[in-house]
């Protein structure tokens, strides 16, 4: 199982060589993979800024190919602690702990997650 940050998933929208990562990851062409609903958030207010509103809701309705994980209390209150002990923003905490709840590898071109467990870091 995996999770996909919000920096891969536009990398995959445009094409790129990191796209090709997750293009050729078996859980992901058999959509096992998760997406912590505030990487929806992050991934449509890029393409909406960037390009328009019509690309930005085709991109990141694929994104509902895998499964969605609503952020509730109980994942919120988690999500708060790792970001604490992890020294994460708001917003990676949540994917980082939507990852780790569900024992999944998290994929990422964000440096705030380099050196932790269950991390695919790719350096842009």
């Amino acid at each position: 199982m995996i999770v996909i940050d919000s920096s891969f998933w536009l990398e995959l929208f445009e094409g790129s060589r990191y796209g090709k990562i997750i293009n050729d990851n078996k859980d992901f062409l058999n959509y096992n993979f998760l997406v912590p609903s505030i990487t929806v958030i992050e991934v449509y207010k890029k393409l909406l800024i960037e390009k328009d509103s019509n690309t930005a809701l085709l991109y990141t309705t694929q994104m509902k190919v895998g499964k969605v994980i609503d952020l509730d209390f109980e994942l919120a209150i988690i999500a708060a602690q790792n970001g604490k002990k992890y020294k994460l923003p708001l917003a990676d905490s949540i994917i980082y702990t939507t990852s780790l709840e569900n024992n999944a590898t998290l994929y990422t071109l964000d440096k705030h997650f380099k050196d932790l467990p269950n991390v695919e870091y790719y350096q842009k």
